[in-house]
C-alpha cells in the first residue's frame, strides 16, 4: 500500500504543560489540569460541536509534534517496566510511532462561544500545549468502557505512597503570586491557591523523572514549567518531594 494521507488540525490545545517533562504517562492521572481545545479554521464552527456537551467525556486525536521528527524504532523501553526492557511499540503507548499520532480522553467541563471562537475547556489532560487536534469524538462508556479488559503489565493505575510538602520560600512565592492574580483576575496563567497547589501536587505524585530513577535516591533539584511558572523541586527522601521555589518564567 502506498496510500498517503494528509490532516489538517481542526482544533490546538492550551495546557498547563510546557515542556514534555512532567506530563502525566496517562490522561485523568491529574485531574487537576486543565485546558482548552481552541477549534480552528472552518471546524470553528458552532455546527460541529451541536449537542457534545451532552457527553462527559471526549476522545482526542492529536499528533506527537514535539517528538516526530525523531523518528521511531520497533523496540521501546516503556517506563511502567523500569524503563529498562524492551517491547513492541505497538504495545505502548510510546510517542515514537510509526505514525505519530496518539489518543487521549478528556473531561469536559464546558462549552464556549465567545467573539466567534468556539472554546472546549477540558481537565484530566496529557497534552502538551500547543497539540494539533486532528479529530475529536464523544466517550461512550457502554462501548469505551470494557470492565474485563486485560491490560498487560498496565493493568492497574501506579501507586504512589510520596507526598509533596512546599519550603518556606515557596510559599512565599505562592503568597506573591496568590496577590498578583487578584491584581489581575483576568490573567488565565496565574493559578496561585488551592487550584495552582493541587497541580503541583497531583503531578509530582506522578515522579516525573525517568522511569530508572524511580523509587531511588535523589538528591538532583530538578524543575519543571507548568503556565507561565518555573517550579523547582527535590526528594529530600524516599517518601516525600519537597518544592523549593516558583518564579515566573518558563525554564
Amino acid at each position: 500500500m502506498n496510500n498517503n494521507f494528509s490532516f489538517t488540525p481542526i482544533a490546538t490545545i492550551e495546557s498547563p504543560y510546557q515542556e514534555k517533562f512532567a506530563i502525566p504517562r496517562q490522561p485523568n492521572l491529574v485531574s487537576a489540569a486543565k485546558g482548552k481545545v481552541i477549534l480552528l479554521g472552518e471546524a470553528n464552527n458552532t455546527d460541529l460541536v451541536r449537542d457534545i456537551e451532552q457527553f462527559s467525556h471526549l476522545w482526542l486525536i492529536f499528533v506527537f509534534h514535539e517528538t516526530q521528527e525523531q523518528g521511531w524504532k520497533p523496540l521501546v523501553r516503556p517506563p511502567r517496566l523500569g524503563g529498562n526492557v524492551k517491547t513492541g511499540v505497538l504495545s505502548t503507548r510510546s510517542t515514537f510511532r510509526p505514525n505519530p499520532i496518539g489518543m487521549s480522553v478528556v473531561k469536559l467541563d464546558k462549552v464556549t462561544r465567545e467573539h466567534k471562537q468556539i472554546t472546549l475547556h477540558i481537565s484530566g489532560l496529557d497534552l502538551l500545549n500547543g497539540t494539533p487536534i486532528i479529530d475529536i469524538k464523544p466517550y461512550v462508556p457502554y462501548s469505551d468502557s470494557i470492565s474485563d479488559a486485560i491490560g498487560g503489565f498496565a493493568q492497574e493505575q501506579p501507586k504512589s505512597n510520596v507526598s509533596v510538602e512546599f519550603s518556606h520560600q515557596a510559599k512565599i512565592d505562592l503568597a506573591k503570586l496568590s496577590h498578583l492574580s487578584k491584581q489581575d483576575e483576568g490573567d488565565n496563567h496565574l493559578h496561585a491557591d488551592y487550584d495552582l497547589i493541587l497541580l503541583i501536587e497531583q503531578v509530582l505524585k506522578q515522579d516525573p523523572r525517568p522511569a530508572y530513577k524511580q523509587g531511588k535516591a535523589d538528591d538532583k533539584v530538578y524543575g519543571m514549567s507548568l503556565y507561565n511558572l518555573n517550579i523547582q523541586w527535590q526528594f529530600t527522601s524516599l517518601e516525600c518531594i519537597t518544592v523549593m521555589n516558583i518564579t515566573q518564567g518558563q525554564l
